[in-house]
Formats: C-alpha cells, sequence, structure tokens
C-alpha cells in the first residue's frame, strides 16, 4: 500500500526551508508545496508534506528541537541593520488589528517585528518573612505555573493565527519573534524598548469607547509619554490594515522647533507608502491671532523649499473648544491618521494636565501616530 503524504505544517516559504533541511537531515523526505497550488507563487504560504509513517519521527523532531518556538529571546541584542517594528499584545481583537497593520508595515520598510507581550505576577513570596515566605511559596507556586503556562498558550496560539493568516494571504510573510516580560506592562514596554530599539512601536487600543477610569491607568497612554519612540495607537474600529490605503493625514503644529523635527521624521517614515496629503494644521483657542497667520505663512515658505515633492496642505482652525473642534476636522476633511508631537513630562504634569496626544486617545477612533520631537 502506497505510503500518502500528509501536511505536517504551513509555513513561510523561509521557515519552511528550515524545516525542511533539519528534517532531511534526519532521512525524512519532505515535499514543500504553495498553499494556494492553482496560482502558485502568490500564496505567502507553503505547505510542508511528509510521508505518514514518517509523521511520529517528525513530530519528535519538531518538539525536541523546538523548531515551532517563536521565542527568540536573544535576537533584539542582534543588530543585523534591519529596522525592527515592536507590537505589545493583550491577546485581544485589536491587538490581532495592531499586528496586521504592523506587518504590513514591515513588508515596505524591510523590518523585522517583534510581539511583546508582558504579564503581571501576583505572587511575591520574597517580600514576606522567610518563615511565612516558604509555605506562600509552596501554596502559590502552582497558580504561578498556571498563569505562566496560560501566557504561553495564548502567546503560540497568536503565532498560530498569524501563520495562518500569513498562508491565506491576510498578512504578508516577514520576519517575525515574539518574546515574553514579567512585570507591569507600561515600565516592561518601555524598558524593552531602549534594548530593542525599534523604529516604530504599534499598539492596539479600545478608542473613545474606553471609559474614563482607564485615562491614568492606559498602557499605551502612559507608554506614548514615557517613550522617545514614533508611536502608533490603532484603534480597534481603525478602518484600514494599510498603511499604504492612508490618503490623508493631519499634523497638528504649534509652531515649534520640536515639530519641524518631529515632520522630518514622520516624512522618512511615510516615504515608503506612496504619496498622501498631508495637512499641517494648528489649532487656536484665542481667535483671530495674526501671529498664528504669520507663523503659518513662515511654515509654507519654509516646507515648500524643504519638501517640494510632498503633497501638503495648511489649517488654522480658532476655536472655543479643541477636542471638538479638532473631532469636527478630522470628520469633515476625512482625516484617516493624527500626527502629532508630544514631550516626556514627569508624572505630576502627567496626572493634572493630561497631553493632547493622551485626550486624543480616549476621545477618537482616528489612529494616532506620536512623534516625539
Amino acid at each position: 500500500m502506497e505510503d500518502k503524504l500528509v501536511t505536517l505544517a504551513i509555513h513561510t516559504n523561509e521557515k519552511a526551508q528550515i524545516l525542511k533541511n533539519v528534517l532531511e537531515s534526519e532521512n525524512i523526505e519532505v515535499h514543500i508545496n504553495d498553499v494556494d497550488i492553482n496560482n502558485p507563487g502568490i500564496s505567502a504560504g507553503v505547505r510542508i508534506r511528509i510521508k505518514e509513517s514518517d509523521l511520529p519521527k517528525a513530530l519528535n523532531v519538531v518538539e525536541s528541537r523546538h523548531l515551532f518556538s517563536y521565542d527568540e529571546e536573544e535576537t533584539y541584542r542582534t543588530d543585523d541593520g534591519r529596522a525592527r517594528i515592536l507590537v505589545p499584545v493583550d491577546f485581544s481583537d485589536y491587538s490581532i488589528k495592531a499586528c496586521r497593520i504592523a506587518f504590513n508595515i514591515a513588508r515596505d520598510l524591510n523590518a523585522k517585528v517583534k510581539i511583546l507581550h508582558v504579564y503581571f505576577n501576583p505572587y511575591y513570596p520574597t517580600a514576606l518573612p522567610m518563615a511565612e515566605a516558604f509555605a506562600y511559596q509552596g501554596k502559590e507556586e502552582k497558580e504561578f505555573r498556571n498563569i505562566i503556562e496560560r501566557v504561553k498558550e495564548n502567546i503560540q496560539k497568536l503565532c498560530n493565527t498569524i501563520d495562518e493568516k500569513v498562508s491565506q494571504g491576510e498578512f504578508p510573510a516577514i520576519n517575525y519573534s515574539y518574546v515574553l516580560k514579567e512585570g507591569l506592562p507600561e515600565e516592561e514596554i518601555v524598558t524593552f524598548t531602549k534594548e530593542y530599539k525599534p523604529t516604530l512601536i504599534v499598539m492596539g487600543t479600545r478608542g473613545k469607547d474606553q471609559k474614563d477610569a482607564d485615562l491614568i491607568g492606559s498602557v499605551t497612554a502612559e507608554v506614548i509619554e514615557m517613550t522617545h519612540v514614533p508611536l502608533i495607537a490603532i484603534p480597534e474600529n481603525t478602518p484600514f490594515t494599510d498603511i499604504r490605503q492612508v490618503k490623508n493625514i493631519a499634523f497638528l503644529t504649534n509652531f515649534s522647533q520640536r515639530d519641524l523635527i518631529s515632520f522630518d521624521l514622520l516624512a522618512k517614515l511615510l516615504a515608503p507608502f506612496g504619496e498622501m496629503k498631508i495637512s499641517l494644521t494648528h489649532i487656536s483657542v484665542k481667535k483671530s491671532d495674526k501671529w498664528d497667520e504669520i507663523k503659518m505663512e513662515g511654515i509654507k515658505a519654509y516646507f515648500s523649499k524643504q519638501y517640494p515633492s510632498l503633497n501638503l496642505d495648511y489649517r488654522l482652525i480658532d476655536t472655543d473648544d479643541m477636542l471638538k473642534s479638532l473631532d469636527e476636522y478630522i470628520k469633515s476633511d476625512g482625516v484617516e491618521i493624527l500626527a502629532l508631537t508630544t514631550s516626556k513630562r514627569n508624572i505630576f504634569a502627567r496626572m493634572f494636565s493630561p497631553s493632547i496626544s493622551r485626550k486624543m486617545l480616549f476621545h477618537s477612533d482616528t489612529p494616532l501616530l506620536v512623534l516625539r520631537g
């Protein structure tokens, strides 16, 4: 009876070739085929097939060598010259959306993606007296192991989902891996960012449906305040899945020198994504301020010389209610991404005088691109 072929896994071509080499070194015959046999080369995923009789041996090889593990703890310490994108996740639906947009960005920037999940350990026996600590540790060790196991299961499910979407052509096939960290999410994300040095952070959010009580505790809001790396916050209701689909971006400016630096970074970041309109927008609570008009004319003259190839527009908005006017402007002009500059501020400033980026994060369903000037 003929030994039929069975599918061992579906992977990107790069990972499939690695797996093929390993299996063949163990004398396991391997066949690689495009998932979409009617349109070879179009699907990003490939099917790894082996003889059914080789399946137990192949599974043992995969398990013993951790070939399907995406946890490459040391990869971020090696600089291979490629851009890096960091995607903190919490396994929600909007985390998947953030991953999809991040993968599409990585495709155009020739970047690799690191998915980061931070889990919280509620058990700290070292904070107890020694005698109590041993008893506490024995009691809670099982619960802590359960936490770790759930986290590992969730991150593997996320990777499986991503690979499935790659094989279906929803996600581009790019280099990615994950890392798990223990601690407070906002602190660990910022700490890891300093080590990993990403070009961009992509984070999913719930958007304007978040409760006001979440304002100070929002991980995304805190990361925005604490890091210097450009960050794009993607609300779950974001209509696009690819920056290539975006045609209209508003860049908020108060005519500061920091804005000039931030805009230059924005222009370089958006360069691979094709033509789009960028509206330099100033919102003033002082109506008919002549100085604003003079500054805007200066900005026009400067940018026309500095960025002659960009499609630029300029807007002055007078208002008594900044958030309301900004919301109306976004809707009336079809703004798809709101870009702005933020500065690092201390905890008291963040608590008692929230920045415009923090306010917009909870007020709007428009993606927010925050730059540090």
